[in-house]
């Protein structure tokens, strides 16, 4: 295991890959890039098409990466720009800025011209962007000329159509070729007869027809195994290209030198439609499922395209309208009704309502003011404000969820590297039996026994393809992450998702989760001569100067109900007490029951009601005018709205709920009381959070902690699952598992109902995707033709195996209508 020192020197890049077509090639691409010195660990998403390589900067980079991806035989994404560049006046300058560009994570390579005054930069699209480049270059001290940023998620679009498009144009016109291939074979006897047409004739027009189908339309097939055969291994691409190519040359020798494998003068049948048609309906399938993947990933395109295009800036005065890209920290932004708020930052001037529901989950407007945080990518709804830049780029909360969905996308769960293995030596194992099919039918198979050995050997290796077994995981788990960000709830990795639906005990920390995690008026009691009005007016003028917590709740209370707070003096705090103050000549008194004991204020029967409040968990306080008892206040930690609601559906999923919590026994029971928590474990130090965690796994229990991310770190790590809860803020999202951006602890029972409906989505594609092979393995190499005389057409046989694709696709998109069950 690394130590932390080494660990701080890791780098983590994704590098989105070309050429794959199966889980096996993922797995080759997996274990060439972890035999690269300096790789700490390589994972391949087949579906995401995409490398995650963690590595360490010292000992390898980014195109040493690439380059082992291309001598496996596949290609690495990237992009080049040229970037005309001011400033430089000699060599010196040369080597800064190179180094500059080159020191940045996601540049494969960058060469500066001295002459040209132009640097050409090789990078990574999806890790670093234009603006990155210039920011670096500028910040060495010269100048980039305006460069248009590249608009990934257009290129990402264009990229796909083309894909889509080449597979279209290759399936159509496969398609129109097989068409008179299928006529000329099964009406034959039509065209001899009205036409003329002899056999070898009619197998000539198959084979004219059947060529550009087997070297065009299914070249790719034979580069794939080519790629493959090179590196000793094989993939989906080798059945493919075998298959087809034992039809197509059996079909040859039938066509021109029949003599050679003709058995008493009887002309052999051709079967250029097998190889063709296999062809067409793989293609056919390729285009299907590429259509479709496009679809897994509509979450997160959804999500980047949401950051608005230009900001309206304030500078020096004026106001201007600028590319969001140009926006740095600490820019005054002016937003207008039905506008984008730009970036994120904190309101300065005027107010509004916000709709956050596409970052926070949140359903309903928030409402901000001055000195509230405002979210880049959000809708302002209703007023005009202002509001300070202060995270712009990729350090905004858009920009920090996109990278955590992208993450958990390209990860894998246990169940999918066991499926990668299984996929490793299912093609060896495959092309084994066929084989085997291809002897026992040769030696033993009925007449013509090479026919029958030939296509049967072509059927098993069609049908085995492990394309369906390749997407069986990692589509679930693209569509499920996604589904997760639209709903306000970032995984941070497919293994947490795998174990969340595992829990079967979720703790909660009480304040800033269960609670608001601030103090508020909950009750005001008065006695006979005084209103409550009157209570809360002396009360908020007294604490009016206090920064004590409850003194500030009774203040913000008497604000909420628009009361005219009096001219205070002589205020003074009494330490543990409360305080004392002066208000039109009038003394009064604001603090426990020690303070009026020792002021001696008779309490005139209010003692019982400050227990009873006592015993509900809230801190009550006595005022007192002129020596006389005037009433109440109390004030507690609130409990949040939906609180109650969640720990109620998480009770109902069957799970145990614990609250864990700082607090006294006292408190701490009647929020549980309030909620229905049946556990608690009260009076716990910060630092004995995780004890208490460790404990409850130590009786056998899967347990999901779910705190505020900051001072329940260590906690969170000591789960089964991490789920912090609040703002989304970095200490939030890199001590758990899974953030609740929106801080509705609603968020938890979605977040294990989607961990629940995404595993048991995997399942059901797994298993239709080994239940296919295992059935249709056998039936391919013949089983039951000695039983039933039943023999499965390779035509069928590649038929079914592209339906078996789309099918495991089809079903990971039916987790797009996963809806949270508690609303």
């Amino acid at each position: 295991m690394e130590s932390k020192d080494q660990a701080k020197e890791l780098e983590r890049i994704d590098l989105p890959i070309t050429g794959m077509s199966c889980a096996s090639c993922a797995l080759k691409i997996e274990k060439g890039l972890a035999g690269v010195e300096g790789v700490s660990k390589a994972t391949v998403n087949f579906a995401a098409e995409k490398a995650t390589v963690v590595f360490h900067p010292e000992q390898t980079d980014l195109s040493h990466l690439i380059d082992k991806v291309k001598d496996l035989g596949y290609g690495a994404k990237s992009e080049k720009v040229l970037l005309p560049i001011q400033g430089m006046t000699c060599a010196s300058c040369v080597n800064k800025v190179q180094k500059a560009l080159n020191s940045v994570k996601g540049v494969v390579h960058a060469d500066v011209n001295f002459a040209t005054e132009r640097a050409s930069v090789e990078y990574i699209p999806e890790e670093v962007s234009i603006r990155d480049l210039k920011k670096v270059v500028e910040e060495a001290g010269y100048q980039v000329l305006e460069v248009k940023e590249e608009d990934i998620v257009e290129k990402e679009r264009l990229a796909r159509e083309a894909e889509l498009s080449r597979l279209k144009m290759k399936f159509i016109s496969g398609a129109i070729l097989l068409t008179p291939i299928l006529l000329l074979m099964y009406g034959g006897s039509f065209f001899k007869k009205w036409l003329g047409l002899s056999q070898e004739v009619n197998f000539f027009l198959q084979f004219l027809l059947a060529t550009p189908v087997q070297f065009w339309a299914g070249w790719q097939f034979y580069v794939g195994f080519w790629k493959a055969t090179k590196h000793k291994t094989s993939d989906m691409n080798t059945l493919i290209a075998v298959g087809t190519s034992a039809a197509y040359l059996y079909s040859l020798i039938v066509t021109f030198v029949p003599h050679r494998i003709m058995v008493k003068g009887l002309m052999l049948d051709v079967y250029f439609d097998t190889s063709a048609a296999i062809i067409v309906l793989i293609l056919l399938g390729r285009f299907l499922e590429a259509r479709a993947k496009g679809k897994t990933s509509e979450a997160i395109k959804k999500l980047i395209g949401l950051q608005p295009k230009t900001a309206r800036v304030l500078r020096n005065g004026k106001e201007s309208d600028i590319p969001v890209e140009e926006v740095v920290s600490g820019d005054i932004i002016i937003v207008r009704p039905g506008e984008k708020i730009p970036v994120d930052g904190v309101v300065k001037e005027g107010h509004s309502s916000v709709d956050e529901s596409m970052v926070t989950g949140e359903s309903l407007p928030v409402e901000k003011k001055s000195s509230d945080p405002v979210i880049g990518a959000t809708m302002n709804k209703t007023g005009t404000f202002k509001f300070e830049a202060t995270k712009v780029g990729k350090e905004t909360v858009l920009s920090q969820i996109v990278r955590l969905v992208q993450e958990a996308q390209g990860s894998k769960p246990p169940i999918a590297r066991m499926v990668d293995v299984i996929a490793s030596y299912f093609v060896p194992v495959v092309i084994s039996v066929a084989i085997v099919t291809f002897i026992v039918w040769y030696l033993f198979g009925p007449h013509p026994a090479l026919t029958y050995a030939f296509l049967n050997f072509v059927a098993v290796l069609i049908i085995a393809c492990p394309c369906a077994l390749g997407l069986a995981t990692p589509t679930s788990i693209m569509v499920g992450t996604g589904k997760g960000a639209e709903n306000g709830i970032l995984i941070r990795g497919a293994e947490a998702l795998e174990t969340a639906h595992q829990l079967n005990t979720i703790v909660l920390d009480k304040t800033g989760t269960l609670t608001k995690g601030e103090p508020s008026v909950t009750d005001i009691i008065a006695s006979e001569k005084f209103t409550k009005k009157e209570i809360l007016t002396f009360a908020a003028s007294a604490e009016k100067g206090s920064e004590h917590p409850l003194g500030e709740a009774i203040v913000k209370k008497a604000r909420e109900e628009d009361l005219n707070l009096l001219g205070s003096k002589d205020f003074e705090a009494i330490a543990g007490h409360g305080i004392e103050a002066t208000l039109d000549s009038k003394r009064i008194l604001l603090g426990n029951l020690r303070l009026m004991e020792e002021r001696k204020v008779i309490l005139n029967g209010l003692l019982e009601k400050a227990e009873q409040l006592s015993n509900e968990g809230k801190t009550p306080m006595f005022l007192a005018v002129e020596g006389e008892v005037a009433g109440i206040i109390a004030v507690a930690d609130t409990l949040k709205e939906n609180s109650k609601k969640a720990v109620e559906a998480l009770h109902r999923m069957g799970l145990e709920v614990v609250m864990l919590t700082g607090d006294n026994q006292r408190t701490a029971k009647a929020i549980a009381n309030q909620i229905g928590i049946d556990r608690v474990l009260a009076e716990v130090l910060p630092e004995m959070k995780a004890e208490e965690v460790r404990r409850l796994q130590s009786g056998g229990k899967k347990v999901g902690m779910v705190g505020d991310g900051i001072n329940d770190a260590p906690a969170l790590a000591q789960a089964d699952v991490g789920i912090a809860i609040g703002t989304g803020t970095d200490v939030a999202i890199e001590s758990s598992d899974i953030t609740l951006i929106g801080g509705d602890l609603r968020g938890v029972v979605t977040a294990i109902a989607l961990s629940k409906a995404t595993i048991r989505n995997i399942k059901q594609n797994l298993f239709w995707a080994f239940a296919y092979n295992t059935i249709l393995i056998p039936v391919a190499a013949g089983v039951l033709f000695p039983f039933f005389g039943i023999l499965l057409n390779p035509i069928f046989a590649a038929g079914a195996m592209a339906i078996s694709s789309v099918t495991v696709i089809s079903n990971a998109l039916r987790l797009r209508r996963f809806k949270p069950p508690v609303t």
